[in-house]
């Protein structure tokens, strides 16, 4: 698995456990009923629209992951100060994945970086904004400070 495909879902993989609590939070109440909207789905017309909405979100926000508000998140339960607004190896700490000189000359093979590898601040700044912008393109919410 290529180290961008390992941030991309570290990121929208805890996008999904986020969205996951609220859902099971208003299945459980209603586990006795769990059956009944399906019923009423199968055989009322304004239930299965009241459903289509209810569904329609929550495809969009799988499509649409706020990257911004995830990484917040996730910075604000480690407890330690990462600027990953900025690094990409404070990004990749926050992600808990390998944040080492090798690790980001990979990373930068991967995205097609044609700079130099051993100015190691230069190829960060790049990785850090091929990374957002490459979230962007993969149906992540990106603010465009991020992007570059």
């Amino acid at each position: 698995m290529s180290i961008f495909s390992r941030i991309k879902d570290a990121i929208f993989g805890s996008a999904t456990a986020q969205e996951a609590p609220p859902t099971s939070a208003t299945t459980p109440p209603a586990q006795g009923a769990a059956t009944a909207p399906a019923a009423t789905v199968a055989t009322a017309a304004p239930s299965a629209q009241a459903a289509t909405p209810a569904s329609a979100p929550s495809a969009a926000s799988m499509s649409q992951v706020d990257v911004e508000a995830v990484l917040t998140d996730l910075a604000a339960k480690k407890g330690q100060k990462l600027d990953w607004r900025k690094s990409i190896v404070d990004l990749m700490k926050l992600l808990d994945l390998d944040s080492s000189l090798d690790a980001r000359k990979e990373l930068a093979q991967e995205l097609n970086y044609t700079g130099d590898t051993s100015d190691s601040a230069a190829m960060n700044v790049w990785l850090h904004k091929q990374v957002m912008a490459k979230l962007a393109a993969s149906g992540g919410k990106v603010p465009d400070d991020l992007k570059g």
